[in-house]
């Protein structure tokens, strides 16, 4: 692969294009940067970082909701060739805490929403040399602190004599641990470059474009796929604090954004806040981007007659940058079930589950399977990480022969689109069979008494695992209620239906969200 740019370069560059373009957008504070500004901006925090130490190679970790300070941050600190390390700011301190000790992290940036962690976490948190307050209102800057904007005012202008190439890493991004502790990927400033100007390329993107950014900025598909590729185009970012639909839609009008990016369910909730806004205009819209699950046919249809006739989705993961397959605008519609097909310069294959590989006769991306069989999705392409951080072990369980193994099970078909099925490390294998569980939880969620499902294997003497279904229950709902309706219904087969019904409160989560099954399994054999 030829020269891509780093990261500040990338800004700088757009910069000397469009000093006057507006760069960020921050309405909480009612801050404008233009290009020549967040420049700025960033050069003073790169001087404030050396000034305290800060030398290239040392992670620095924000623990920031989305602001303009995010932005400014980030740049600041990879032009002295430090690594941003972004944290999940709904972490509880100690989850924070192993991730700032994981990473070595030596500088911890916060701001008043996400005080109360750090200062719960203080003491714990021992990598950490300086601290920086973003801070809204100077005199609550903790003793411990150095103010965010006293530092800008204080450092010089000049761009700092820092060499950072563009194999130098760029991240540390922890994964969201739905099997456990986190882990951390790494990638360089060229894995984050070359996916922005894919990224550009597959949506049609250019400098002319408003995108608003709603979804959180320590996520690398916000920052990879907004933020991010956003300064590769010298286009605008429009950057909520937090995500409210109504604010999220206000903007969309105010700012006469063009592009927006959330999670499929988000749409719901736009769609549903739309129609109490009988102000709300929505025509700059251009694209609609959804993510982290296939768009319901009568959803999609809904906000295409309300907000954009474009729509595209992609699947991907932090480990790949983290697009790897697109669905465009003019196939949504025919195929959406599917994830896509490969990227340009990307491959997707489908190859023998790793679950229960024999470690003397280990999986390789040659072990495909038919088209049509469902298997491991394998992914290769060029903003592949690097590795996983401190976990080597891993990281050659991961990458193969340069295939990147997902862990995800889906098939392509015949005209290589791709079809996520479930995690290989949920699959259930009873009596022989393999047993997807997103297979029974898709039926049991047709019930109209079950709010929320997830569907484990248990250990069984005379099948090997048998099928539980721990549900949370949407009003009156009994275990007969669900047999029967399992029963009856004609997309599951016997073998597949739940031997057992947990009805519970809640399922166990992670902060993003995400169910972690292994915490009911791990019920199961206490």
């Amino acid at each position: 692969m030829g020269y891509l740019p780093t990261l500040p370069e990338t800004l700088s560059r757009t910069t000397r294009k469009y000093p006057d373009r507006e760069a960020i957008v921050y309405p909480r504070k009612d801050v404008r940067l233009t290009y020549t500004e967040l420049d700025e901006r960033a050069t003073r925090f790169a001087n404030a970082l050396r000034e305290r130490g800060v030398e290239p190679g040392d992670r620095v970790s924000l623990l920031l909701h989305n602001s303009a300070e995010f932005a400014i941050a980030l740049f600041g600190l990879l032009r002295v060739g430090a690594v941003f390390n972004p944290v999940n700011y709904r972490l509880a301190p100690s989850e924070v805490g192993y991730i700032l000790d994981d990473s070595g992290s030596t500088v911890l940036i916060f701001e008043e929403a996400t005080r109360d962690t750090v200062e719960r976490g203080h003491d714990e948190f021992g990598t950490i040399e300086e601290y920086v307050y973003v801070d809204d209102d100077v005199e609550r800057t903790p003793e411990y602190a150095a103010g965010f904007h006293d530092l800008l005012e204080g450092a010089s202008a000049a761009p700092p004599a820092v060499d950072v190439v563009s194999t130098d890493q760029y991240a540390i991004m922890y994964t969201s641990g739905t099997t456990g502790r986190p882990k951390g990927v790494v990638h360089s400033h060229r894995d984050a470059t070359y996916h922005n100007m894919l990224y550009a390329g597959r949506m049609g993107l250019d400098f002319t474009d408003i995108g608003v950014s709603a979804m959180p900025l320590y996520h690398n598909a916000e920052l990879n796929c907004g933020l991010l590729t956003r300064v590769n185009l010298g286009a605008t970012s429009v950057i909520l604090h937090d995500f409210d639909p109504r604010r999220a839609l206000e903007v969309v009008d105010e700012e006469r954004a063009t592009h927006l990016f959330v999670a499929s369910r988000i749409w719901g909730q736009l769609l549903e806040e739309s129609t109490t806004m009988s102000s709300f205009d929505g025509s700059s819209l251009e694209l609609g981007v959804y993510g982290a699950a296939p768009m319901p046919p009568s959803l999609l249809e809904e906000c295409i007659e309300r907000f954009t006739e474009d729509y595209a989705t992609a699947y991907g993961m932090t480990e790949m940058g983290p697009c790897a397959t697109f669905i465009l605008p003019f196939e949504v519609r025919e195929h959406l079930e599917s994830v896509g097909r490969a990227a340009p310069n990307h491959e997707v294959r489908i190859v023998k589950p790793t679950e229960n590989e024999n470690p003397n006769d280990p999986v390789t991306p040659e072990d495909t399977v038919d088209t049509g069989e469902t298997g491991e999705i394998i992914l290769q392409g060029p903003p592949m990480m690097q590795e996983y951080w401190n976990r080597p072990e891993k990281t050659a369980d991961a990458i193969r022969d340069g295939w990147f193994f997902t862990g995800d099970a889906g098939y392509l078909n015949e005209d290589g689109y791709l079809f996520l099925v479930d995690r290989i490390d949920d699959m259930i294998i009873s009596g022989g069979e393999n047993i997807y569980p997103t297979e029974v939880e898709n039926v049991l969620y047709e019930h109209d008494g079950v709010a929320e499902v997830a569907v484990v294997g248990e250990e069984d003497e005379e099948w090997g695992e048998r099928v539980v279904a721990h549900v949370v229950p949407d009003g009156d709902l009994t275990v007969d209620d669900l047999d029967e309706f399992c029963r009856e219904h004609d997309g599951l087969a016997a073998f597949k239906r739940p031997r057992r019904y947990e009805f519970r409160d809640d399922l166990p989560k992670n902060p993003s969200g995400k169910i972690q099954k292994y915490k009911l399994r791990d019920e199961a054999e206490a």
